[in-house]
């Protein structure tokens, strides 16, 4: 299967509608810093014809495949092995003035870690439990199993599966464990599903869902880097800059709320009768909340079921916290 056939990026088109009037100039710099296959990637090099895309991603395989798909481009496209918080410093490599018209963000498991399934992400299939979105580097999920204590792994899959029985699951795992160690998804789909209730087992889908995605973010740090990455973003966009970002689940998307709207809020103390200089909002939110895929949407592409998108612009220098 080519690459384009099996990736539709999620809500391509509203994400450059909302990025087009910074990013459709000449000289324009856009940092698509989660660059997976490239879809949005080639959606907005081809509507822009004078724009330069960079392209961050920290799995090499994805930047080999995304790199043929954008080959067409030339130099319009330069592609970056890294993680996205280090996007301050990509943007001082490669923006004007160290910075940058547009950057996006499209969070989450990429199409590419799905839909392979020798890299473990998906509770679908039965595979290693990998998990590395760079598998270059870091430990596996495998050995996140066999080396952290029963009160860490409860914590890991409550705070970032939301997992209601983290506790159960992670006895099971610490028991599973001490028997002989738990290398495949699909062993760990069957002892999630034997440690859950019945009745818990009838709804919502695939009772692993939520330990496969607290497994997959505490292995990639993922929450660290977006935390990191944010304000690193803001801080990297020109004035009348814009920054879009994908979420698809709720922490994810707290973050990225309470960063948009920290910028958009004035830091003033409350009850100034005249603005305090420097302290004026930075940003200016750019959608009413948390904007979601309609239903053509999600019918021409189901990825698109649970995305949040966000977006703002930089209204003036400084302000940005980290």
């Amino acid at each position: 299967m080519t690459t384009p056939a099996r990736h539709l990026p999620v809500l391509a088109q509203r994400c450059l509608d909302l990025l087009a009037p910074a990013i459709g100039s000449a000289g324009a710099v856009l940092i698509d810093a989660t660059l997976g296959l490239g879809g949005h990637a080639e959606a907005a090099l081809r509507r822009f014809p004078e724009l330069h895309l960079v392209g961050i991603d920290r799995d090499p395989h994805a930047l080999e495949l995304s790199s043929q798909r954008l080959a067409p481009f030339g130099d319009r496209f330069t592609p970056v092995h890294a993680r996205y918080d280090a996007i301050g410093e990509v943007a001082r490599s490669h923006g004007s003035g160290a910075r940058v018209q547009g950057i996006l963000f499209d969070l989450g498991v990429s199409s590419l870690q799905l839909d392979e399934a020798d890299r473990g992400f998906s509770y679908a299939q039965d595979a290693p439990l990998d998990m590395r979105m760079d598998p270059t580097t870091g430990a596996t999920a495998a050995e996140l199993l066999a080396e952290t204590d029963e009160r860490e792994l409860r914590r890991i899959l409550h705070t970032y599966g939301e997992e209601r029985f983290a506790g159960r699951i992670a006895g099971a795992i610490v028991r599973r464990r001490a028997q002989h160690p738990i290398t495949r998804s699909g062993e760990l789909v069957e002892l999630v599903r034997e440690s859950i209730p019945h009745a818990a087992r009838r709804t919502g889908g695939n009772p692993a869902k939520r330990t496969f995605q607290a497994l997959r973010i505490a292995v990639n740090a993922e929450l660290e880097a977006l935390q990191n990455a944010l304000p690193a973003a803001i801080g990297a966009l020109a004035v009348g800059g814009r920054i879009v970002v994908e979420s698809y689940q709720s922490l994810e998307d707290r973050l990225v709320k309470r960063a948009l709207v920290e910028g958009a809020t004035s830091s003033a103390p409350p009850g100034l009768v005249l603005p305090l200089p420097g302290h004026e909002p930075y940003l200016e939110l750019l959608t009413r909340g948390a904007e979601e895929a309609d239903e053509a949407e999600r019918e021409a592409n189901p990825r698109s079921a649970s995305v949040r998108l966000r977006a703002a612009m930089r209204v003036r220098e400084g302000g940005v916290r980290s």
